[in-house]
């Protein structure tokens, strides 16, 4: 994406006055969306995003800037305006980086397998696809009132090098797409939805049953539409699998990314080694499942990505951790240095992260639950990676009475801390399931997969209004 002289060029620009390494990230993204509300098309974007971030590093300090002009002038204004933010520092630490190697023999280049590109497909089969989920939401039930369907498809060609040696290039294709349906009766609204995405091309979208996506997006919403409100207290929750994995994803993996880590602002820092969760836990991150949403060939940083086992029978065995934060904490990248784009310097990142199956069936979890809330399907919530402390609603729930599932409820809220989760977690069945996310943070939002099987929390806090 650029030639090697250029690269050499603004790399050892940007190392002039002092500075232990400078990097360069450069992507050309196009982005394609069609959005459809109650089965008629009402917006089709297209577009390409095209720039490059450079990062300077002394230190365990950066300095990062970005621009969408490649042009030999302007990235070497640009290196040489970034090498004066690190001049005083780089005198005062007597650093100077002399020696820039751009010879190594391993130069990383990868490109996803995609079977059907999406450009290659008309508007018209993607529209029909949409459609046929709509119409079979409508059909569900009448109390359906609208339903809003997004296809979307983003192409990603990267390359990132640094004054270390790395040379490194990928090819990303991911696409997505997002049935809703909402449910009305008087004032009240209540929304179903399914957003399943994959690291590919149309075919995922072929694979896909989209009356059964839209049928039980519909399902959800009318169910709940006509459920009573969920009670509170403490008691048993069950979290059904799939994107259930988002309550792990949100109030404990993020506490072991080392964007938090590396500043003790995180409820896991210094317990590698100690038991924090209960024995039949086991956890991982891995970008290196193919076809997978999340998964990534090598990060933004442009090292190999890697399985992570996280958590090992209760055991906290590792941290995602990525290159400057690895410094700060005397650590190797894990491969996990991410971003959304070459706006934002990347940090450490989730890709795919899952609870691991264990042995339970779920109608002996169901059964051996004589009270409590089943969480049939998880919404959206906060968490604070310092505290562990979070909020999730469940956007489908159902009673638990005398072993069975009951009546739904809706409106339930669960509330508690990451650390106390994962000690109370006492069950673990063997139905594991991934779900598809965007999760935002200092880095932007980037795609990644939640999974888990059915598990059982012994006792959590629900927020409800009876």
């Amino acid at each position: 994406m650029l030639d090697k002289q250029l690269v050499y060029d603004v790399l050892t620009a940007a190392l002039s006055t002092g500075g232990d390494l400078a990097e360069i990230f450069v992507e050309n993204t196009t982005k394609d969306m069609i959005e459809m509300t109650n089965g008629q098309v009402d917006k089709a974007t297209w577009g390409i995003d095209y720039g490059l971030g450079l990062r300077i590093i002394q230190g365990t300090g950066a300095v990062y800037a970005f621009t969408n002009n490649t042009s030999r002038e302007s990235l070497l204004k640009l290196a040489k305006e970034s090498a004066q933010a690190v001049k005083a520092g780089a005198k005062e630490q007597g650093s100077l980086k002399s020696v820039i190697t751009l010879d190594r023999s391993e130069r990383l280049k990868f490109a996803d397998k995609v079977i059907t590109p999406p450009e290659k497909v008309g508007k018209k089969a993607i529209v029909e696809q949409l459609r046929i989920a709509s119409d079979a939401a409508y059909a569900f039930d009448p109390l359906v009132t609208q339903t809003s369907n997004t296809y979307s498809h983003v192409a990603q060609n990267m390359f990132v090098a640094n004054s270390n040696g790395v040379w490194a290039e990928d090819s990303r294709v991911r696409t997505r797409i997002f049935i809703e349906t909402v449910a009305s009766e008087g004032n009240e609204k209540q929304t179903g939805y399914f957003a399943p995405g994959a690291k590919g091309g149309f075919e995922f979208i072929e694979s896909l049953d989209m009356s059964e996506l839209g049928r039980n997006s519909a399902k959800i919403a009318t169910t709940m539409i006509k459920a009573d409100f969920a009670p509170g207290g403490r008691m048993p929750v069950i979290i059904d699998n799939g994107f259930g994995g988002v309550l792990f994803h949100e109030a404990c993996a993020h506490s072991l990314e080392a964007t938090a880590v590396a500043k003790g602002a995180s409820t896991f820092c210094g317990k590698i080694g100690e038991l924090i969760a209960a024995p039949c836990v086991n956890a991982i991150d891995d970008g290196t499942l193919p076809g997978v949403w999340g998964s990534i060939n090598i990060d933004d940083e442009g090292t190999p990505s890697r399985r992570n086992v996280l958590i090992e029978n209760g055991i906290l065995k590792s941290y995602l951790v990525d290159y400057l934060n690895g410094l700060k904490m005397g650590v190797p990248s894990t491969g996990s240095g991410r971003r959304q784009n070459y706006r934002f310097a990347p940090t450490s990142r989730m890709t795919n992260t899952y609870i691991l199956a264990g042995k339970d069936k779920t109608e002996e979890i169901i059964g051996d639950t004589e009270y409590g809330l089943y969480a049939a399907k998880m919404g959206g919530g906060s968490v604070d990676p310092a505290s562990g402390q979070f909020n999730f609603a469940v956007l489908e729930g159902y009673m638990i009475r005398n072993g069975k599932i009951a009546e739904p409820v809706r409106g339930a809220t669960l509330i508690g801390k990451g650390n106390d989760v994962l000690m109370d977690i006492d069950r673990v069945a063997d139905n594991f399931a991934p779900g598809q996310g965007m999760c935002g943070s200092i880095s932007g939002a980037i795609p990644t997969d939640v999974g888990q099987p059915m598990i059982r929390i012994k006792e959590l806090t629900v927020g409800g209004r009876k």
